[in-house]
């Protein structure tokens, strides 16, 4: 392979299909009181089980230095370019650490900030990868990766705004907060930053809504879906199948448990629908 693509790990991507394309994942930080540390080192489990405790729970970009490790990885693994592919500019610094890696390393580095996150992420980064097992040179990796993750969306559910609001990631939809605690909120991502869509009173409701919006976004083609979940959540399960009854032209959805960054943004509770053309 001529290009190595990485990602940092927002994308949430399955381990399985990690290996199986080669993509590398630098892992985001976080930390749960005292501690700092990548965050696949925590889990979900701990996560929740602290934010339920109300135990303080921050993150933070992966060190520049974690991207030279891997860039010059790349290169001695006979890399000769690598397209690095990140979560939002608007809600993170972790694309500039990897432009700045990129200028301290001898191979060229196609940094790209794909103004989005989780399995809209995720789906863009398996895109780049099989154009680069193919043999694709870095600008044709780019375009799959650009094209993938303009056209992808997100759609979530979540119990309450306040997680996003202590995070200072709530972006537009920092207009519903102070909604009824009987409106959930559903939200998107819109030009890089958290964005509302709609108010549904009930969550039972507000996760139809999210389901209808989906059907609606995938208007007929043949897309990759996946429905998102924070930690162990049984109605994750029942949403994906009704996913696929709607859609039965699509690939069955992915289920993915999403980054525990992302959760710590999200809160407990949350569900969320890509929908992504390939």
């Amino acid at each position: 392979m001529s290009v190595a693509v990485i990602t940092d790990s927002t994308a949430s991507l399955p381990p399985r299909l990690v290996s199986q394309w080669g993509v590398t994942v630098v892992p985001m930080q976080l930390k749960i009181g005292y501690r700092t540390d990548d965050e696949q080192l925590f889990g979900s489990p701990a996560l929740i089980n602290a934010m339920e405790a109300g135990v303080p729970a921050s993150t933070s970009p992966p060190a520049v230095a974690a991207f030279v490790r891997a860039y010059r990885a790349a290169a001695e693994a006979g890399a000769d370019a690598v397209v690095s592919i990140h979560m939002s500019g608007r809600m993170s610094a972790t694309v500039e650490a990897a432009r700045e890696a990129a200028e301290k390393v001898r191979i060229p580095v196609h940094a790209l900030d794909s103004e989005t996150t989780g399995m809209s992420l995720g789906f863009a980064v398996l895109s780049a990868a099989r154009a680069a097992v193919s043999g694709a040179q870095a600008p044709r990796v780019v375009e799959a990766a650009e094209r993938r993750f303009r056209q992808s969306s997100e759609l979530l559910y979540v119990d309450t705004l306040e997680f996003l609001r202590r995070g200072g990631r709530i972006g537009a939809a920092a207009a519903m907060v102070g909604t009824a605690l009987s409106l959930k909120p559903v939200l998107t991502l819109r030009r890089g930053e958290v964005a509302p869509m709609a108010r549904v009173a009930g969550s039972k409701r507000a996760i139809n809504k999210v389901l209808q919006l989906a059907v609606e976004k995938a208007e007929r083609r043949r897309v990759d879906l996946a429905v998102c979940h924070f930690g162990p959540d049984r109605r994750a399960e029942a949403l994906a199948k009704e996913l696929h009854e709607r859609l039965p032209d699509c690939y069955a959805p992915l289920r993915v448990d999403i980054s525990a960054v992302l959760g710590a943004h999200l809160g407990p509770g949350v569900l969320g629908i890509t929908v992504s053309p390939s």
